[in-house]
């Protein structure tokens, strides 16, 4: 490995080239690192222009970063964190986020600024559960016109059955812990999704919205390359 696709700040060791391999550039996950770690961190990011994506972060890590006159942005509800900085290549397509009920919009908003951070069009379709199922079918031919899905549900976690029984394009499911006690934190949704017999959709762990994100990202970068 070349010296300069690593900066070593001392308790960090950071991915400067990253985005050069995979598309998408370092992401760092912000619980566990105190203020002076998280600003050090992304003032090495911001000194070699390499844009970043905080994932988890607290609202007083924010403060404190913006304290240091770093040029981010933070949405409260997903709990991220994108720089300012940097050049990050737009693709072509459409990503359509759906989730099953509005408390599942924390983990569908992760995935959705994740994607957009990424450079993908993300199209929001929020509260179009199973229990009403015409709210689905009302927007189904919107979602439809997407390159790549993602079904945000909890409970027990079927909307992701439901769509990929209905659309062609490749599906991820996130389950999230939202949910009574018989869902165990996520893990009845979970096994739910795994055990599905609907065919073309994968599933990610609990609440990843992140995770989910990055894979649209990807799915639409191959795409774009058969362009």
């Amino acid at each position: 490995m070349e010296k300069d696709q690593v900066r070593d700040v001392g308790y960090a060791k950071l991915d400067m080239t990253r985005c050069a391999r995979t598309g998408c550039s370092e992401t760092v996950y912000c619980p566990g690192k105190n203020r002076e770690q998280l600003a050090g961190i992304m003032e090495a990011f911001r000194e070699g222009n390499v844009p970043v994506l905080g994932t988890k972060c607290a609202p007083e890590q924010f403060d404190f970063l913006r304290e240091r006159g770093l040029d981010i942005s933070y949405d409260p509800v997903s709990r991220i964190l994108t720089s300012g900085w940097g050049k990050v290549e737009k693709l072509a397509g459409l990503v359509a986020v759906c989730t099953g009920g509005t408390a599942d919009i924390p983990v569908a908003e992760e995935a959705c600024r994740t994607a957009e951070f990424f450079g993908c069009d993300v199209l929001r379709c929020f509260d179009v559960g199973v229990a009403g199922l015409h709210r689905l079918l009302g927007r189904i031919d919107e979602i439809r016109k997407a390159d790549v899905i993602i079904a945000v549900a909890g409970m027990e976690g079927a909307l992701g059955s439901v769509l990929s029984g209905l659309v062609s394009a490749p599906l991820i499911a996130v389950p999230t812990s939202v949910g009574y006690g018989a869902g165990f934190g996520g893990v009845a949704p979970l096994l739910a999704m795994l055990n599905s017999c609907a065919e073309g959709m994968s599933v990610v762990n609990i609440d990843n919205g992140f995770g989910a994100g990055v894979m649209a990202c990807r799915i639409l970068r191959l795409i774009n390359r058969k362009k």
